[in-house]
C-alpha cells in the first residue's frame, strides 16, 4: 500500500527532502520575524530619555514633555 503525503503529490520520490526544505523556510521566516520585531516596547519617557541623552532636545524641552506626558 503506498501513502502519498505532500513530497509525493508534487515530487514523487522527493517527499524527504521536500519536507526538510519546507521545515528550513518555516524556521527562516520564523528567525526573521522574531529579529526583525521590536519585542520589547518602549515607553514614551524612555523613549525622551534617548533623545536628550542623543541631543536631539534640551533639558528644559526634556522636563516640559515630561510634565505634559504626566497629565
Amino acid at each position: 500500500m503506498m501513502t502519498f503525503g505532500l513530497g509525493q503529490m508534487f515530487f514523487p520520490g522527493f517527499g524527504f527532502a521536500l519536507q526538510l526544505i519546507l521545515f528550513g523556510v518555516f524556521l527562516a521566516i520564523l528567525y526573521w520575524v522574531l529579529k526583525s520585531g521590536n519585542l520589547t516596547a518602549e515607553t514614551p519617557q524612555t523613549i525622551l530619555k534617548k533623545r536628550l541623552a542623543k541631543g536631539e532636545i534640551t533639558k528644559k524641552e526634556y522636563q516640559e514633555l515630561l510634565k505634559e506626558l504626566e497629565k
